[in-house]
């Protein structure tokens, strides 16, 4: 719950308020009137004032100025009753109230010189050391105002900034969830109803796609962890899918596969992680597409882009699955594409499908 009251600050006030008042009574013995019950209560004011201030701003400070007139008109030593009403004008100004603060700051001037003209004190020296000492008490207040503001604004960007990151990795997360689900499940539904089919007829080959089961569901469980640590707060995070792992891609996706590889180069992770799962994707249709179809990859690392082509030969076994799928796969790799400013195609080619990828490269140092 937000406080409401400043007991801290109140106390300093208090303190220093004291402490000035009795250096000022030994110094201003002989001309000013010593402190009396009457001038302590008044002195008190100011740190009660100082109290209260976020509750009532005005009120206290106008409470604090007037405790401070009757101080000087009671001739009691100068000094100790202008600590509260410059604390509370400042605090008016740091807290947002300016035209409150710089309205109370007018009456604080006005009340002062109205005071050195009623005892006769008109020399203008005096006047001016007075607005100079009440301007230069709310310039200041001004800057550590704006000061507390643009450090709020930083902070509150960096707070979105964060925020941002958050979401977008959130986004990542589940779009890495869902391109792996999306494969190994086809995968492991493909060569299940594989398995069905040539139980009888074929079962050698039923049992390769069985294995193949094996190896993609024990996939699908650790991509889907190493994915999920992310979550975990101080969890290691293991690398992800990148290029440097298509062999294994290539070798549980149960397809006959071709691959080459033109030009090589570093790419960056998230030009890694894309080209990875588009060529993911596009084994995951053409399983479920085109059974039986023999499979080209190609990879071309240009100065300025890397290419990816994959292309298949057509169906040449009748399919086997019960749906064709959700329909996500093309507008996914294309969303990876866009994201980091690239193209991708996909159409027939031939008797078989084609997908290409365009994705821009930086410069090498």
């Amino acid at each position: 719950m937000r406080r409401t009251f400043d007991p801290y600050l109140a106390l300093v006030v208090a303190a220093v308020t004291m402490v000035i008042a009795e250096g000022a009574a030994w110094g201003q013995q002989d001309t000013r009137e010593p402190l009396d019950a009457y001038a302590y209560a008044l002195l008190w004011a100011g740190p009660v004032a100082v109290l209260l201030s976020k509750r009532f701003p005005l009120l206290t400070t106008a409470a604090a100025l007037g405790a401070c007139d009757l101080y000087l008109i009671g001739g009691y030593p100068y000094g100790p009753c202008f600590v509260s009403p410059a604390v509370l004008l400042f605090l008016l100004v740091t807290r947002g109230r300016r035209l409150m603060a710089w309205t109370m700051a007018g009456m604080t001037l006005l009340s002062f010189l109205s005071y050195a003209w009623l005892v006769g004190n008109r020399d203008w020296f005096h006047n001016v050391w007075i607005l100079t000492f009440i301007m230069l008490l709310m310039v200041v207040a001004e800057l550590v105002r704006i000061v507390r503001e643009r450090r709020a604004e930083r902070e509150r960007t960096a707070e979105e900034e964060s925020r941002r990151q958050a979401s977008e990795e959130r986004l990542t997360m589940a779009q890495e969830l869902h391109d792996v689900l999306a494969h190994n499940i086809s995968l492991i539904h493909v060569q299940a109803s594989t398995a069905l089919h040539l139980m009888d007829a074929n079962p050698e080959q039923a049992r390769t796609a069985l294995a193949t089961i094996k190896t993609a569901s024990k996939e699908v469980l650790g991509e889907m962890r190493s994915v999920l640590n992310v979550l975990r707060e101080g969890a290691p995070r293991s690398p992800t899918a990148g290029l440097d792992r298509l062999d294994e891609l290539i070798e549980r996706s149960g397809l006959t596969v071709t691959l080459a590889r033109t030009g090589s180069r570093a790419l960056p992770p998230q030009v890694e992680r894309a080209a990875y799962r588009i060529v993911q994707e596009s084994f995951t249709n053409a399983a479920r597409h085109a059974p039986g179809a023999e499979v080209g990859v190609r990879l071309e690392y240009g100065e300025k882009e890397l290419v990816i082509q994959v292309t298949d030969s057509g169906a040449t076994t009748p399919a086997v699955l019960s749906g064709s799928g959700s329909g996500n796969g093309i507008p996914g790799m294309r969303e990876r594409a866009s994201a980091l400013g690239g193209t991708l195609h996909a159409g027939p080619s031939g008797p078989g499908f084609q997908v290409e990828a365009r994705l821009p490269l930086p410069e090498e140092d």
